[in-house]
């Protein structure tokens, strides 16, 4: 049992120096992602806030392990190939691990950031607060290849918002060697279980609710419901960083947890027999690159979104981070096992994955106007503090 236990927190580790992890996020997704240590931009100093693309420089915000300028990894370094065939320069990288993280960043911003790899959930507040700017997909090479059930999450109103890039779903896991047999019903009901710290967790929750046609579109009783779901253990774990949740698997601490497919395959090998609960759907996320608005000049934005969505940057992204790409040819070599792991060419297990997107507020449910995305991120503080 010690040896299981000591391999398990080695891959842990691994994992974390790599740069690899999913999120969004986490959850947007979500959520979302990557928990390795994401090296500085190698060519220069952060610039004035005055500097603008029409120096061929770039200001970026992104999730760890998306904009990999080949520090940890000389594997991962698709930005240092960018920079070399474009002419282009990221003079700025700022890399956040969470969604909450990423929303601050853009907050605290002393000038608007050419590019976000936004989930979801910042997506839809950025595009309602006139953050980003439609793109134009006949200026991204290559926008086609994206597959279609993506390239139409970005639109609205007819107008597309961003390039796909990466996306996963969660699953339920749980230790087999200390469960027999398992059920969402189990999962909430047990303080031994593990869940995303994001309010989108609350569609998870939603999803076992009969009455629930879509888990991001709540009336107050349903999503009364799922809050009462959730709160029936107070002294349950709300995780962050994907080493914390791999831990709680390796030492014992954990039976249950929230997880994306690729930390089940690292349990999986370390030797830990976690299985997944069975579950009839699943909540997903996509984190696509968002177009900053206002800018002076889109040049350099459209080479870094063209680069982005080829099959070549797609895939060593998807490798590194342990998420999917949205792009289909990007589904070959040292990414073909993660496309496989989510299921990637299988239309019927996407078609069972509740894509997030912001709650809205403002749409008819059948029991009374949706709940928004404050009354969720209100609620879960409460739960979660």
């Amino acid at each position: 049992m010690r040896r299981r236990r000591i391999s398990a927190v080695a891959l842990a580790a691994a994992a974390l120096v790599a740069g690899t992890g999913a999120v969004s996020t986490a959850a947007g997704q979500a959520a979302q992602p990557a928990a390795g240590p994401s090296p500085k931009p190698t060519p220069s100093a952060t610039p004035s806030p005055t500097a603008t693309q029409s120096d061929g420089t770039l200001q970026i915000l992104t999730y760890r392990g998306y904009a990999e300028y080949g520090g940890v990894s000389p594997k991962a370094n698709w930005v240092g190939s960018f920079e070399k065939e474009t002419g282009c320069r990221l003079a700025r990288v700022d890399t956040v691990r969470t969604a909450e993280e990423m929303e601050r960043a853009v907050a605290a911003a002393e000038r608007p950031y050419d590019l976000i790899s936004a989930g979801p959930a910042l997506a839809g507040d950025l595009i309602t607060r006139k953050l980003v700017q439609p793109i134009d997909p006949a200026k991204v090479s290559g926008y086609d290849d994206l597959d279609e059930r993506f390239r139409d999450m970005v639109k609205v109103s007819g107008k597309v918002y961003g390039v796909p890039f990466l996306w996963g779903y969660h699953e339920f896991i749980y230790d087999a060697a200390r469960v027999k047999g398992a059920s969402m019903s189990q999962v909430f009901a047990s303080d031994r279980a593990a869940l995303r710290d994001t309010p989108l967790t609350i569609a998870d929750a939603a999803l076992t609710d009969a009455t629930v046609k879509d888990p991001y579109e709540l009336s107050q009783e349903q999503l009364d419901r799922a809050m009462a779901l959730l709160g029936q253990q107070k002294g349950r774990t709300y995780w962050r960083k994907p080493i914390d949740l791999i831990k709680g698997f390796a030492t014992g601490s954990l039976d249950y947890a929230q997880a994306t497919p690729y930390y089940r395959l690292l349990l999986q090998k370390a030797g830990k027999p976690v299985r997944t609960v069975g579950a009839k759907a699943a909540t997903g996320w996509l984190d696509s690159w968002m177009l900053g608005a206002n800018l002076p000049d889109t040049t350099c934005a459209y080479r870094w979104l063209t680069w982005m969505t080829a099959a070549d940057a797609q895939r060593d992204a998807a490798a590194w981070v342990g998420l999917a790409p949205a792009n289909d040819k990007a589904c070959k070599g040292r990414a073909k096992s993660i496309c496989d792991l989510y299921g990637a060419d299988d239309p019927k297990r996407l078609d069972r994955i509740a894509f997030a997107v912001r709650p809205p507020g403002g749409c008819r449910g059948e029991d009374g106007e949706c709940t928004d995305y404050a009354v969720w991120g209100k609620r879960w503080a409460e739960l979660a503090e």
